[in-house]
């Protein structure tokens, strides 16, 4: 039999700092609880132990405070967002039937050795699992120490046996005690013997055995003068420190290995807990709630009000108590023959129906649809981009919708990633839904006989879309989101539905001639490349090309891992010019990406119309951008030339033209705007150049003596110091020392100080107040800023330098688009918008239209908003994409 007993205090500890801070929307920190169940099912995984327990710290002093007033005298306090976690973690232990042991006056290393020996009495093998080096010196034949490390996330485990222990240090494991009584520990403020450090100190015990037997043959040891005199001068200190070292492994506490045999977890008390920490995973992987039990629950509440619809007559009573309400919570099928409405008094319950197409039958289906989904019904819903989609390619309106609850939810934790219903029901409702696929799958109404659980299902996601509504709105309202939601991404969604519904129209013919053009020049360039290697092989492969570059023709390797060579861009870039075929290989990754990518990848996704229907996501970055997915058009490359050719592809139906209009340097305006930098506002209300007169300033000469190199770097510098850019990862982009990038960044804050200020100002307030925001009120929580890692600390403090700039910069372009469809369609114009991509905008209209649409573009991106600096935008008309760019 065998036992596993964690040391809960270093455990905890190790996940706290390996896992970045992560709380519930009520702000209770879960990070180290969620690393510390990661850590505990892996190792309970690989060891399989036949019991478990886990030894915990009081704060209470011991003995060894008592023998010695130093002792961890200089330890830090366990910080806030650690020690508000403790006593819910134990509560998880607890529902786990997870025995735990802590005692008053004694650490948790006495209670490992004391649950080591007495497991090892009663014939059991024991497994102690540790950060701390300390509990070596229980390593026998039957108690092993597995030593865990967590970095990045990342759980590593040692396990130390006598024959590792050995190995490692040359001694056994139990003169890890003398070891530490002549050297000492810092972390524990044992003293040690002054001046003895770990290599004298492992020779001393290696060579010579315990402090006992160094003292007892001490005058007869051949030691160096200086090592003898720091030995005998230390004597008292040594001993004192062998004894605070030593684990006392008698500890007063009632255990025995059967208490601690795994048991059934207390299921009810753990899903709650779950719950309450929003550990969704965990409640998967756990097995602590199956859609059969959910699915029951959400019937016996649900079903008492609901309905299936299946009488016109009803259909047309219930419409008219829906426009009757405040709002409605409406979800539907993915095919829009189904929808689920929720919220509408009747007497004093909600009535709940489910209508479909197959029961009412398709006219009165369909004035159903009309009249639900215009303004005389207000509507709350999840994911409305999407449902106005389906809406638009069914010709129905898409007015009336007030909330979308996924919206709601990216602005108040625009990090969080996943925005599903069930997810949020978790984190917001503390209640988990059964599965979605008992009502979203193709075949879910199909059993009419049967269809009650599905109904119910369905009823209760809708209803949980109501419930959250009314959590969320409040929230927006006192951070002060609720008009950046009603104003721009609200209002933005019917215009992103508009434009993935109308696609952007592809020249195929043109397409299918680039990429045989491409299929040549990878050819070519294949060839090329075998010449100069001297023989083929599989370029595609990082063995086979490294074995060619560093091993054959003996280039340099700067970076090797384990499985190799590294044969990446930045390895290429250093040996660009050291070697023809370098400057091959990397031509022919150009050419196979754009072939690969772009013309074999849009071809795939082109529809008969040969129009591309790109998705904008809306709630994916945090700064507030928009991207684009399947395709993303908004990374067509435009650098290279061969690239550029990639946007001659895009084109105007025949009679039409396209509109092109993009900021002009939208971030460094905001950047001189918030940071109310004068020497950079005079310079953009001149109408100055401000690459050209950074230039001036960094490299100390007048304007008329920049050259284009130098404005080059000068416009790297400015773009960087809006990101937060290192010295060092400018002096690798613009191709200088660390200390000419210094100097450069050096003589940049010397001309622009209000941005150096502004730069150290917006660092201290995030810091305080733990977040940051947009000019329109956007946030971003910035629990990077507090956390233990300093590389963390370091990128929290590069995104509080960012995100205030670019995230009002994509909350300008977002209102700039809504203004820009909206003036078209109230002038009566045909054009509309096709694309956004960044800071530019694509609208496609007739030919007589172009210069009008151009005119719109421009007035309605430049007044988006008042700043102290103008906002500027060019528009352009063409018929393809590169020739209105």
């Amino acid at each position: 039999m065998r036992l596993m007993i964690l040391d809960g205090n270093s455990i905890v500890n190790r996940a706290f700092y390996g896992v970045r801070l992560l709380s519930t929307r009520d702000g209770l920190y879960t990070n180290a609880i969620f690393g510390f169940l990661n850590i505990l099912q892996k190792l309970t995984g690989e060891e399989n132990p036949d019991a478990l327990c886990v030894a915990f710290d009081r704060k209470a002093p011991t003995f060894r405070h008592q023998a010695y007033e130093g002792y961890k005298a200089k330890r830090h306090a366990m910080p806030e967002e650690l020690a508000v976690q403790m006593p819910v973690l134990k509560d998880v232990l607890d529902a786990m039937n997870i025995p735990r042991y802590e005692l008053d006056g004694w650490e948790a290393d006495d209670l490992l050795g004391t649950v080591s020996r007495k497991c090892e009495a009663a014939g059991w093998d024991c497994v102690i699992v540790t950060g701390d080096k300390d509990a070596l010196q229980l390593v026998t034949e039957h108690t092993t120490v597995n030593l865990v490390t967590t970095r990045m996330g990342q759980t590593t485990v040692k396990q130390m046996t006598p024959e590792t222990f050995v190995e490692t240090y040359g001694f056994e494991p139990i003169k890890i005690i003398d070891l530490k009584g002549l050297w000492g520990d810092t972390s524990d403020q044992i003293p040690g013997v002054k001046g003895i450090g770990e290599k004298t100190a492992m020779g001393l015990i290696q060579q010579y055995g315990t402090i006992t037997e160094i003292y007892e043959q001490f005058d007869t040891l051949e030691l160096k003068p200086a090592v003898r005199k720091k030995l005998d001068e230390g004597r008292e200190q040594a001993e004192l420190s062998y004894d605070l070292s030593r684990i006392r492994c008698d500890a007063p506490i009632d255990f025995a290995p059967e208490d601690a045999i795994c048991k059934q977890y207390n299921r009810e008390a753990l899903y709650q807990l779950f719950l309450k920490l929003e550990f969704n995973k965990f409640i998967e992987r756990y097995g602590l709630s199956t859609a059969q039990e959910v699915q029951a629950e959400s019937m016996e509440e649900v079903t008492c009000r609901a309905e299936l619809v299946e009488d016109p007559a009803r259909l047309e009573q219930l419409l008219e108590l829906w426009q009757k309400a405040e709002w409605v919570s409406v979800l539907t099928l993915p095919t829009l023959d189904g929808v689920a409405v929720d919220g509408a008094e009747d007497g004093e319950d909600d009535v709940g129906a489910v209508v479909l197409q197959s029961h009412v039958g398709a006219e009165a289906y369909q004035r159903f649809l009309q009249v639900l989904f215009s303004d005389r019904i207000k509507k709350v819903t999840h994911q409305v981009k999407e449902l106005m989609g389906a809406l638009l390619a069914e010709g129905l309106s898409t007015d009336g919708f007030l909330f979308d609850t996924a919206l709601g939810a990216y602005l108040l934790s625009p990090t969080d990633g996943s925005y599903a219903l069930d997810r949020l029901s978790v984190s917001w409702l503390n209640f988990q839904l059964p599965e979605q696929s008992l009502y979203m799958g193709a075949d879910a109404f199909a059993p009419l006989g049967d269809s009650t659980q599905a109904m119910a299902t369905m009823l209760r996601y809708t209803a949980t879309v109501g419930a959250l509504y009314e959590k969320m709105a409040p929230k927006l309202e006192e951070l002060g989101l609720m008009e950046l939601f009603q104003t721009v991404e609200l209002p933005l969604c019917p215009v992103l539905a508009e434009m993935e519904q109308a696609g952007f129209l592809v020249d195929r013919k043109a397409l299918a001639a680039f990429g045989e053009l491409l299929s040549e020049g990878i050819d070519a360039s294949r060839q090329q490349i075998y010449d100069l290697a001297g023989e083929e092989f599989n370029i595609n492969s990082t063995k086979q090309l490294g074995e060619i570059l560093f091993d054959k023709l003996e280039l340099p390797a700067y970076k090797k891992t384990k499985r190799g060579y590294s044969t990446n861009a930045e390895v290429l870039e250093k040996l660009r010019w050291q070697h023809p075929i370098v400057e091959q290989v990397l031509e022919y990754r150009q050419l196979t990406k754009l072939k690969s990518t772009y013309v074999d990848g849009l071809t795939k996704v082109m529809g008969p119309d040969c129009r591309i229907h790109t998705s904008f996501q809306n709630t994916v970055t945090a700064t507030g951008r928009l991207s684009s997915t399947e395709p993303n058009l908004q990374n067509i490359p435009v650098r290279t030339p061969l690239g550029a050719e990639m946007r001659k592809m895009f084109i105007a139906e025949p009679g039409n033209v396209l509109v092109d209009a993009d900021y002009s340097q939208i971030e460094l305006r905001l950047l001189a705007h918030i940071a109310q930098d004068s020497v950079m506002l005079e310079g953009f209300r001149t109408g100055a150049d401000i690459h050209t007169m950074t230039a001036a300033q960094v490299f100390g000469v007048p304007e008329e003596l920049v050259t284009k190199q130098m404005r080059s770097s000068a416009k790297a510098v400015n773009f960087g110091i809006v990101y937060g850019i290192s010295e060092f990862s400018l002096a690798k982009d613009i191709g200088v020392t660390r200390a000419e990038a210094k100097d450069y960044m050096d003589r940049y804050f010397a001309t622009y100080v209000g941005v150096r200020a502004y730069q150290k100002q917006i660092v201290e307030q995030a810091k305080a107040d733990g977040y940051v925001s947009t000019l329109m009120g956007r946030r971003r929580e910035m629990p990077e800023l507090k956390d233990a890692n300093r590389n963390k600390r370091a990128f929290g403090e590069r995104v509080a330098l960012n995100m205030p700039i670019q995230g009002t910069a994509a909350d300008i372009m977002k209102l700039a688009m809504i203004r820009v469809q909206q003036r078209l369609k109230s002038e009566g114009l045909k054009g509309r918008l096709v694309l956004q991509v960044h800071d530019e905008l694509i609208v496609a209209c007739p030919e007589a239209e172009g210069e009008a649409v151009a005119r719109i573009l421009e007035e309605e991106m430049e007044r988006v908003v008042s700043l102290d600096v103008k906002l500027e935008a060019e528009a352009h008309v063409g018929h393809s994409w590169a020739d209105a760019h």
